[in-house]
This record gives structure tokens, sequence and C-alpha cells, in this order.
């Protein structure tokens, strides 16, 4: 049974409305990812009970009816946390008076007690400290452990890293990942940024103008040519790879992706752990034969799946590596000189791979 089951038509203004239906799963973090203005903070909204869609719709959250008919549960019946943007904690109140505050209103039991919560996000040291004098990546922690301590059954977050600076954002996704891992807590998480999303979801739905264009596994989607994904300049596979071996001599850790050796930045977890990598398609080029005297270390044999038709002056390449895929973006001209045809089976140098953070790494 699906985690989400949405039909939603919510009429914004006269010249936007947010269509759509799809079934979402029951767990892991579901990404929310679209351009400003595609509808991301509306569907949550919907789905919290901040908005009412038009009559007809529907939200159901594991068979439970959150609106149908004439039914419409408000939003503090609907057992969600929600995080917004801006931390939005009572300024005067204590970090312990605002989690307090939400233990006090919270609808059912937790899923986590203020002991687990403040020891998983780090919030011991900051307990007695008034909110407003907190940083904005504390303050934003402080929200995430308020939203947990209402007994949520699904925590939703708008875009919760966009007033964040970079190591502050990073710090935040690593207390997420962690979350996530000790709680197994549904997500659904908003953002326009994918490299933030690549380090986090599991599963993707593609929104644009109101509507759903594409929805999927992360790693699938990032590597379709038919998404926009793919066409944007940070466009980049995700592949899910494990930890063969550490060469201590060079300060390389080899990973094993799909039988094939790739070489990282060394790493400190043993041999035998997962890991998730970014392969920029910026950074992937292809040959017919193996090179023998380049610097490049990461050279993987695939086979060309799928050629972009265009008229530009780049193109992209999806390959395939037993079963997952990478993109290569190289020019017209070079396909051309190349002759390359689905079906050929060639090298791929990857310049760079871009191992992707986890909780373990910052936290």
């Amino acid at each position: 049974m699906s985690g989400l089951s949405l039909d939603i038509d919510y009429r914004v203004q006269p010249d936007f409305a947010l269509q759509l239906a799809c079934e979402l799963p029951a767990q892991g973090i579901t990404a929310v990812y679209g351009a400003s203005g595609s509808g991301k903070t509306t569907l949550l909204d919907c789905i919290a009970g901040l908005r009412r869609p038009e009559s007809g719709s529907s939200i159901h959250y594991r068979g439970e009816a959150w609106q149908q008919h004439n039914v419409f549960i408000p939003p503090w019946q609907r057992a969600t946390g929600y995080v917004f943007q801006d931390a939005r904690l009572f300024p005067h109140l204590s970090v312990k008076g605002n989690l307090d505050y939400a233990q006090h209103r919270a609808q059912g039991k937790s899923s986590a007690n203020l002991q687990q919560v403040t020891e998983l996000l780090e919030l011991q040291p900051l307990l007695s400290r008034n909110s407003a004098t907190l940083s904005a990546g504390q303050q934003q922690r402080v929200a995430i452990a308020r939203a947990l301590l209402n007994a949520p059954r699904l925590l939703l977050l708008d875009e919760p890293l966009a007033n964040l600076d970079h190591a502050a954002a990073q710090q935040c996704l690593a207390y997420l990942q962690r979350l996530e891992n000790e709680l197994q807590l549904p997500m659904l998480y908003v953002s326009h940024d994918i490299e933030e999303v690549s380090q986090l979801a599991d599963h993707l739905i593609l929104l644009d103008q109101g509507h759903l264009v594409g929805q999927g596994s992360l790693l699938e989607l990032c590597t379709r040519l038919d998404t926009r994904l793919s066409h944007e300049e940070q466009a980049a596979a995700i592949a899910q790879c494990t930890i063969t071996r550490h060469d201590a001599e060079f300060g390389l850790t080899e990973l094993d992706l799909e039988g094939q050796p790739l070489l990282v930045s060394h790493l400190s977890q043993a041999p035998g752990q997962a890991r998730r990598v970014r392969i920029p398609a910026r950074d992937v080029s292809v040959c017919r034969a193996r090179p023998t005297d380049s610097s490049i270390l990461n050279i993987l044999p695939v086979t060309l799946t799928e050629i972009e038709q265009t008229s530009n002056a780049r193109l992209l390449l999806r390959l395939s590596l037993g079963s997952q895929h990478l993109l290569a973006r190289i020019t017209r001209k070079s396909a051309h000189q190349l002759q390359l045809q689905v079906g050929d089976r060639l090298f791929a140098q990857v310049k760079s791979a871009a191992l992707l953070m986890e909780a373990t790494d910052h936290v």
C-alpha cells in the first residue's frame, strides 16, 4: 500500500493551478523538485491541510482519508510535522520552551522523546538558550526537533536549507540523514537544488508549472534524457557503489561500481560499506579504445544506450554500466567524428566522481 495517495486540483490564481495525481511510497525520503513557482510549497500546504483543494480532490495517507468528498481533516489532526524555510520559533521562549510546547500539543505518541531528539540533533548545549540568539543553522535544527516532537507520521520539509550558508546546510543534511536512519520516519522534502536532493532522496517527483512531469527512483530519473534534470548545467548521474579497498600510498579508496573499480579520495569507512557517488555529465568523455597513457584513472567499459537528438553544439549520451547509467555531455562534432550509434561499446573516462556526503561524514 502506498504511503501517500494524491489527486489534487488546487486553483491558486487565474493563471496557475496545481493539478496532479500520484502515489508516493510509505518509507524513506521523497523529494519534490522543480523551479520556483512550480507548485512545490502549494503541494506541501495541501497535504498538511493548510490549503484546501477543489471539491473532488482527495488525499489519503496509509489508507486514512485526509480529504475526500465531504471529508476534510484539519491540519492539527493530520499527524504531520512541518519544517518551513524560516524556523518560526517562539522568540520569547528558550530552546527547551519551544520543544516543550510541541510536546504538549502533540496529538499522539511521538516516535522519539525529548531526550532522543535532542541527542540526535545535538541540541543539549542549546536547551537553555533563548531561541532568538541562535544562528540560522541552530534555529533550523530546533525547528526540526519541534516538528518531530509533534508526533508526526509524516515529516514535511519546505526548502529547510534555503536560508543557511553552505557549511550549515551540509550539517543539517547530515542530521536529516541521521534522523531518517534512526527514526524510519517518512519525509517529503521540497527543494530546487538537485545536489541537495541527491544527498537525501530515495524517490523523486518532478513538478513543472503545477503539473507532475516525472516520478520514480532518484538514480533512474537523474540519467533519463527526457527529464529536465539531465539538461541542467549541473546534470549528473548518481551511482550506488561499495567500498572495496583503500590505497594508503596514494590516499585513494577503490569503490566497486557494477564490478568495475572507481577511485575516489580516501574514505574512513571500512570495505563493504555502500556509498552514493555523483558523477557530473560534463566530467565524462567517451572513446572507442581504452586509453593507455591517460592521466584519468577511472576508465569504465560502457554501452551507449541513447543519444540525444539536438541542433545545439552539445548533446547528451546515456551510457549503461550493468544495471546503472552514466551521462556524458559532449559536442555534436565529437559524436560525428566518432560515428556514435546506439549499441556501441565504448569506454567512459570519468574525470571526477564526487562522493556524496553521509551523516557519518559530518556529524
